[in-house]
């Protein structure tokens, strides 16, 4: 052979190992008795799935005041994991209000019947096609998991989940769901400049722009959508009170913090159940020795908003 011809040849075979090095590969299996809960991870070129060792110990009895959201995803993961009909979940609304936390939930409820879950960032979803082939020969039961979800004009992920959740030429292994939480129902931007695309008939009739039907699509792909709202005063102290009770504090104490949860919520300008396990992480750690100069006299005034607790 040529010399230069060979050399030629070892060159390209060099920068092929190369680029073999930097181009995307498809995840690899971890060990899936490793953990119930994994991430999805990519270094460099090469993506895997990282199990993770110190799983939320969040159960459903510890979420409060979200009843009706609880059913609703309790009975379509029961349905998931028992092998019948479910749907991917879109879970919207106020934030701090327990949409991730009953997800992490649901997992510790079902998963001695095989449910897993794989967290996954929305700059990832684009990978998400090869993410259902990995585990789509799995027998566990997957939840894809994507935490607060929404996208920005030109992000190209929103198109991949577009994909796995209703539009492929090929079918969704039936061991896969979405489950994705969002603070927003419609996950891409609107622009009332976008309203302009719509067209009015002589008649009256009005024809929706092609923009704007792109844009609500995606949502409308998740089967169910279950929404959350900010809650009340009385709701919120009802979460502050079984968060203390977790934390193990005496029902004598709790009463005592109801008050100060109040100022603490004011402070933040949020009556959130994140903010309510926030106050009591930092109560149940104090020296309740000195709960008399914590707590306000019961003839001093009370704050802006709390004169009726």
């Amino acid at each position: 052979m040529d010399e230069r011809l060979q050399h030629l040849i070892d060159h390209a075979e060099r920068v092929l190992t190369r680029l073999e090095l930097v181009l995307p590969h498809a995840p690899r299996a971890p060990d899936w008795n490793a953990s119930i809960a994994f991430r999805y991870r990519r270094r460099g070129g090469n993506a895997h799935l990282e199990p993770v060792k110190h799983v939320s110990t969040i159960r459903l009895a510890d979420l409060k005041e979200i009843d009706a959201q609880m059913e609703r995803l309790r009975r379509n993961t029961e349905q998931f994991v028992s092998g019948r009909p479910a749907n991917n979940v879109l879970l919207t609304g106020a934030r701090g209000t327990g949409k991730s936390s009953l997800i992490k939930a649901c997992l510790h409820e079902f998963s001695e019947r095989g449910l897993r879950l794989i967290e996954i960032d929305k700059i990832d979803l684009i990978e998400l096609p090869d993410l259902v082939e990995l585990v789509a020969h799995r027998p566990e039961r997957f939840v894809v998991f994507c935490d607060d979800l929404s996208f920005d004009e030109g992000e190209p992920g929103y198109k991949a989940l577009k994909s796995v959740l209703d539009g492929s030429v090929a079918a969704t292994s039936e061991n896969l769901l979405v489950y994705a939480t969002s603070n927003r129902r419609h996950l891409l931007p609107e622009y009332m400049k976008e309203n302009l695309t719509y067209t009015h008939t002589d008649d009256g009739e009005v024809h929706p722009g092609e923009v704007v039907e792109e844009k609500i699509s995606l949502s409308e792909r998740f089967g169910l959508w279950i929404s959350f709202y900010p809650f009340s005063q009385q709701e919120y102290l009802a979460i502050v009170a079984q968060w203390l009770r977790t934390f193990g504090v005496d029902e004598a104490t709790i009463a005592l913090a109801l008050k100060p949860s109040l100022v603490w919520a004011l402070e933040r300008g949020s009556r959130s159940g994140r903010v309510a396990y926030q106050f009591a992480r930092d109560w149940a750690g104090r020296d309740h020795e000195s709960d008399e100069a914590l707590t306000p006299s019961p003839d001093a005034p009370a704050p802006d908003g709390l004169d009726h607790v």
